[in-house]
């Protein structure tokens, strides 16, 4: 078997970080995208990875992907017309294409409190491809990110602004757990490259935890344009997000566990950080 590792999801913003992270480590990595001649692909492709073609709604290409690796990165989405339905049936396919394969070890990021109930349409759809992963008997190790700190980064003042408002449809009062894009990726590479001492890992991850008021108060210090907080109403949400609103809000909602996440990932970003790092 060779120290190989497939990444799902390798040209979007998470398995590009697990990518990246891999490659920091040395490791040999194999892309798994849908378009081998996109940009994305052929930028990797230059790097040196080695870009296959497998489609999560193609069983039969998802399955020949997987043969001759040594871990398998394994993510899902739930964008698309079919939403979190859709999310776990493309789960469920590679998942039993790591089965079928044989895959050593399976390294998936899901999302912080899927294994809590938490009755979040997008959350439950995770927590559906983390059980059939489960019942394969397959070695494992769950990652569970919580809110990304990327999802902010379009409320940012522009260059330019006199000012700037954040809105978010949660009391401002309430702290919210937040990760780096950079540091799930990190995670799980040091997971992936780890197999014989991460199995049976499950980790929430963050790498800090703010309110909104708090949030938009670095902000202000990080771009000098003065910020505030603006709460938006839940009820004009659809059903998946007016439900992780409500469960933000509510606490406790995520529960990572910051001296292993930090212990996984030493580099780890507060969000005053990344917010320096991304200008």
């Amino acid at each position: 078997m060779s120290d190989l590792i497939a990444v799902v999801g390798a040209t979007g913003k998470q398995g590009g970080a697990v990518v990246d992270a891999l490659l920091e480590r040395g490791a040999a990595v194999r892309a798994l995208t849908r378009d081998a001649g996109s940009d994305r692909a052929r930028a990797l492709a230059a790097r040196g990875v080695e870009v296959v073609v497998a489609d999560a709604e193609d069983p039969v290409a998802t399955r020949a992907a997987l043969e001759g690796i040594s871990a398998l990165s394994l993510m899902t989405t739930f964008s698309g017309e079919d939403g979190p339905r859709g999310e776990t049936r493309r789960g469920l396919v590679l998942v039993e294409a790591a089965r079928d394969a044989d895959v050593p070890f399976v390294v998936h990021s899901s999302v912080g409190g899927a294994e809590r109930d938490t009755g979040i349409p997008h959350f439950e759809s995770k927590r559906r491809v983390e059980e059939a992963l489960e019942a394969t008997r397959l070695p494992h190790a769950f990652v569970r990110p919580v809110f990304f700190m990327e999802n902010l980064a379009y409320q940012l003042p522009p260059e330019g602004a006199e000012e700037a408002v954040v809105r978010m449809p949660m009391p401002g009062t309430v702290p919210l757990q937040l990760i780096a894009v950079v540091d799930v990726g990190r995670v799980v590479a040091a997971l992936a490259t780890d197999p014989a001492g991460s199995a049976g890992t499950a980790v929430e991850i963050a790498g800090d935890e703010l309110t909104l008021e708090q949030i938009v108060a670095q902000i202000s210090a990080a771009t000098g344009v003065p910020t505030r907080f603006e709460q938006l109403p839940v009820d004009a949400l659809d059903d998946d997000r007016g439900s992780m609103f409500r469960w933000f809000s509510t606490l406790p909602a995520y529960q990572a566990d910051f001296a292993a996440t930090a212990a996984l990932d030493p580099q780890v970003l507060t969000f005053a950080e990344w917010l320096v790092a991304r200008r």
